[in-house]
C-alpha cells in the first residue's frame, strides 16, 4: 500500500470496496466478495439495503441535528419500541458499543452512589471478554494486550474465569456494583456462556443487591436468532449495552435500563453530544421494522442452524485445517487448527470474507438476510480456503 495520512492502527487488507449490494461487497475493479463479516456483526441487514436507505435519504432532506438540548420524536418512538421487545423501561442513545458499556457502567456505579453506597463501584467481568476500546472499557475487559502502555488500569473491575462460579462468588464483596457480561464472547472467539450460568448470575445479584449488565454489542438485534441473545436464558439483566446491528451500518448504540437504574442518570450526570441524533434514530427505526417483522428471527434461526450443520461437515473434512464450529443463529465461529490469519486470509483469496476473533477463531458473521442460496455459497469458498491451504502443506512436506 502507498504512503498514508491515517494512523497506522489497523493491519489493513489491500482491498477497498466501491459498493455493497446485499450480502456482496464490490471492488473498485469489479471484483465480488461474499461477506460474511458484516463489518463485525455491524451490517445487520446487508449493504443498501433499500428500507434502510430510504430512511436515511428522506431524514438527511429535513434534519441532521439538533442536539439533546430539545425534543427527539424518532428517538422516543426508538426507545419505546426497544423498551417493548425487551426487559427495558427506559433507552440512552449514544454513538458506539463502548459508549453504551460506559454508561452502563456509570449507570450502575451512580444507581449505588444514589442509595448511600458510594463504595459501591467494583464491576466484575470475566476473562477473555471485550467491551470496547475506551480506558474504562479496556480495564473492564481486562486483556493485557489492550492495558498495555496506556498507564494504571481503570480502578474497580474484578475479572473472573467465565463459567466458574466459586471464582465469582469470592471476589463479591461490600464494594460490588455490578457483574457485566457478554451471553456470547465474540472478540473472545464465539464462546458461548451457558445459560445455567447466565440464571445462576441473575440470582447472585439478585440476593446481594448487584445490578446485571449485559454487553449484546455484538449479539443483539437478531445475531443469534432472538432479537437479544439473553432471551435464549431467560435471565434479565438490569442494564444492557447495545450497538453494532441496530445501526445497520449507521454508528448508534444504546444502553437499555429497568426505570429504577435509569433514573440514576439525572439532568446533567451524563451526556452525549451526537447520541440519539435524527439520523442515528430513523435509521435504527428502520432496522427495527425490519428484524421485528412477521418470521424474520426465526427465518434467522433456521438458517444459522442449516449453516451451522454445513459447517460442522467442512470441519470433519478438514480436521488439519480446522477444530470445531461454535455459535447460535448467525453468529458462528470456526476454531482452527492452522493460525486463525492464515484461513481469514485464505478465505479472502476465494472470494469470502471473514473476521478473526480470539482463541484462535474465524468469525462467520453474514448479514441476517442471507438466503440458503447464499449460505451454499459461502460454504464452498470456506471449502475452497481449506484446501487451498492443504495443498500448501502438501507442497511444503513435499519441498
Amino acid at each position: 500500500m502507498s504512503e498514508t495520512a491515517l494512523f497506522g492502527n489497523y493491519a489493513r487488507s489491500n482491498l477497498s470496496f466501491d459498493h455493497g449490494e446485499g450480502v456482496w461487497l464490490v471492488t473498485n475493479d469489479g471484483r465480488r466478495f461474499l461477506d460474511c463479516g458484516s463489518g463485525i456483526a455491524v451490517n445487520a441487514l446487508g449493504h443498501s439495503h433499500p428500507h434502510l436507505v430510504k430512511a436515511l435519504q428522506d431524514q438527511a432532506a429535513k434534519l441532521w441535528h439538533t442536539s439533546n438540548l430539545h425534543l427527539m420524536p424518532e428517538g422516543e418512538r426508538l426507545a419505546k419500541r426497544l423498551a417493548e421487545a425487551t426487559f427495558a423501561d427506559k433507552v440512552l442513545f449514544v454513538n458506539s458499543g463502548a459508549e453504551a458499556m460506559e454508561a452502563a457502567i456509570k449507570c450502575a456505579r451512580r444507581y449505588h452512589y444514589d442509595n448511600g453506597q458510594p463504595e459501591r463501584f467494583h464491576i466484575v467481568t470475566f476473562e477473555g471478554a471485550f467491551h470496547g476500546r475506551t480506558l474504562g472499557t479496556i480495564a473492564a475487559g481486562g486483556q493485557a494486550k489492550y492495558l498495555e502502555g496506556f498507564g494504571p488500569k481503570a480502578p474497580g473491575f474484578d475479572q473472573v474465569p467465565a463459567g466458574d462460579l466459586e471464582a465469582l462468588k469470592a471476589v463479591i464483596g461490600p464494594q460490588t456494583a455490578a457483574i457485566a457480561i457478554e451471553p456470547v464472547q465474540g472478540e473472545g472467539g464465539i464462546r458461548e456462556i451457558q445459560t445455567d450460568f447466565l440464571r445462576a448470575l441473575r440470582k447472585i445479584c439478585d440476593d446481594n443487591g448487584i445490578l446485571l449488565i449485559y454487553d449484546e454489542i455484538q449479539t443483539g438485534v437478531g445475531r443469534t436468532g432472538k432479537l437479544f441473545a439473553y432471551e435464549w436464558s431467560g435471565a434479565e439483566p438490569d442494564l444492557m449495552a447495545i450497538a453494532k446491528g441496530i445501526g445497520g451500518g449507521f454508528p448508534m448504540g444504546a444502553c437499555l435500563a429497568k426505570a429504577e437504574v435509569a433514573g440514576a442518570l439525572s439532568p446533567g450526570t451524563h451526556g452525549t453530544t451526537f447520541g440519539g441524533n435524527p439520523l442515528a434514530m430513523a435509521v435504527g427505526n428502520a432496522v427495527l421494522d425490519v428484524v421485528l417483522s412477521d418470521g424474520f428471527l426465526e427465518d434467522v434461526q433456521k438458517k444459522g442452524l442449516n449453516f451451522k450443520q454445513k459447517l460442522a461437515g467442512l470441519v470433519d473434512s478438514h480436521p488439519k485445517v480446522l477444530a470445531e464450529v461454535r455459535g447460535n443463529g448467525l453468529m458462528l465461529g470456526l476454531k482452527c487448527v492452522v493460525p486463525a490469519g492464515d484461513y481469514v486470509a485464505a478465505a479472502r483469496d476465494a472470494g469470502l470474507l471473514a473476521v478473526p476473533a480470539g482463541d484462535n477463531v474465524v468469525r462467520i458473521m453474514p448479514p441476517l438476510t442471507m438466503t440458503e442460496d447464499e449460505i451454499a455459497i459461502a460454504v464452498e469458498r470456506l471449502e475452497q480456503a481449506a484446501s487451498a491451504i492443504e495443498q500448501k502443506m502438501l507442497e511444503g512436506a513435499a519441498g
